[in-house]
């Protein structure tokens, strides 16, 4: 548990980052109060004050990431039994992955790639086979993002490398997209998820209002589409577009201003490999034609399963709270069951993901009751939804959202 502190003013006492192998220097608050160098970063665990500034170039988040905690102090009430839970979880071995239990599931997303293709060699190109082989292989990618974000989060492999060249695989070779660039997004939700300019899942304005920037936007009398209509027009840009469009640019932006050649040619392998496999039954017009399918299919399950734990929840700026509070306050569950354990990816135990988010998919039934009583203990929310209601919610928060915005715009 660890918030980062960027104070400003003059200079104050620096003995220079630790060196590998040093220990981190420390400071108290005050002293570094009146400090303000380009680059600085300050870790405060426990009102305990540490130059962290050379070590922040090298997280796996990134600087951007780490800066996410200016002005922060990591200590908070629930530290001590939050420790404790997670002690306990580890006695108990949840943090150990079942290798079986993710070598079936990449066995049946490959599985599922080499039947969508049997259909269309055996009954050929036509209607009913091509949209059976469509609906294949979204669920395919669907399965995809599911285990490369296994693998993204070291949830599965003991050493972090493993799991880094594991998610280059399934990210390029199976879905034609950037590990880094997914990484990069994702990192910075979970630090901060719901947190306007610090998680990219909800920095969604102007296209859609979430949370606070409804009465933001109303008040300052911005009207760049018809936010009270956003619920309706979702439907048009949200679960259809995602991954088709915002996605695939985004992510061939990253890659190329970034320079990241190797997850170029991953991404490559991808598209060589689906135009060998369905070029000769479509040519390439038709084989793009079922690519694009294939990715509105697979954008719909991504839109919906990822944002019913999130959107209907608190969306706004920095509260500045606890760890466990943070993501107990932008995080919910979905009512578990194996249709959508499976489904979701197991992302239905969204609370537990954010607070163990290396923890394997497979054990978060088994910390839930854990989690269940800490919550109860403090006085938290632990929120558990049915399926239905859950996709119901997006909905309505997006509406509730436009309201407020209207109401705003006319009267505020």
């Amino acid at each position: 548990m660890g918030g980062v502190g960027e104070p400003g003013g003059g200079p104050g006492p620096r003995t220079g980052p630790a060196q590998p192998g040093e220990p981190l220097p420390t400071f108290r608050w005050e002293q570094i109060r009146a400090h303000d160098l380009p680059g600085d970063k300050w870790l405060v665990i426990e009102r305990r004050v540490y130059d962290i500034s050379r070590w922040a170039q090298r997280h796996p988040g990134g600087s951007r990431l780490i800066g996410h905690h200016g002005a922060e102090d990591a200590t908070a009430q629930l530290i001590e039994d939050f420790r404790a839970l997670r002690q306990a979880a580890e006695d108990m071995k949840l943090f150990d992955a079942d290798p079986a239990f993710f070598a079936l599931l990449l066995g049946h997303i490959l599985a599922m790639e080499v039947l969508a293709w049997l259909i269309i060699y055996l009954l050929g190109p036509g209607w009913v086979p091509s949209i059976l082989a469509a609906l294949i292989l979204a669920v395919s990618q669907a399965q995809c993002w599911c285990l490369q974000h296994d693998l993204g989060h070291a949830s599965i492999f003991r050493k972090s490398r493993w799991n880094h060249v594991a998610q280059q695989f399934v990210m390029g070779q199976l879905k034609g997209f950037s590990a880094h660039w997914w990484n990069f997004r994702h990192f910075q939700h979970h630090a901060k998820p719901n947190i306007f300019h610090k998680d990219p899942d909800v920095t969604v304005a102007p296209v859609f209002l979430l949370g606070e920037s409804s009465v933001e936007y109303g008040k300052k009398k911005r009207r760049y589409l018809p936010y009270n209509h956003q619920h309706l027009y979702f439907f048009l840009i949200g679960p259809p577009l995602l991954t088709l469009v915002n996605f695939e640019v985004e992510n061939l932006a990253y890659m190329l201003v970034c320079m990241q050649w190797s997850d170029l040619l991953w991404a490559a392998s991808f598209y060589s490999r689906f135009l060998l496999c369905y070029a000769p039954f479509y040519g390439v017009p038709g084989a793009l034609l079922l690519f694009v399918a294939v990715r509105v299919l697979e954008s719909h399950w991504f839109v919906w399963i990822t944002q019913m734990n999130h959107i209907p929840k608190e969306i706004g700026h920095e509260k500045h709270r606890d760890w466990a509070s943070s993501q107990l306050a932008a995080t919910c569950n979905v009512e578990p069951s194996a249709f959508n354990d499976w489904f979701s990816g197991h992302l239905n135990f969204q609370i537990e993901h954010h607070l163990f988010p290396t923890m394997p998919r497979h054990n978060y039934s088994r910390v839930a009751p854990l989690v269940k009583a800490l919550c109860a203990k403090h006085g938290l929310h632990y929120e558990v939804k049915p399926f239905i209601t859950a996709l119901v919610d997006i909905v309505g928060s997006l509406k509730k959202s436009g309201d407020i915005w209207l109401d705003a715009y006319l009267h505020q």
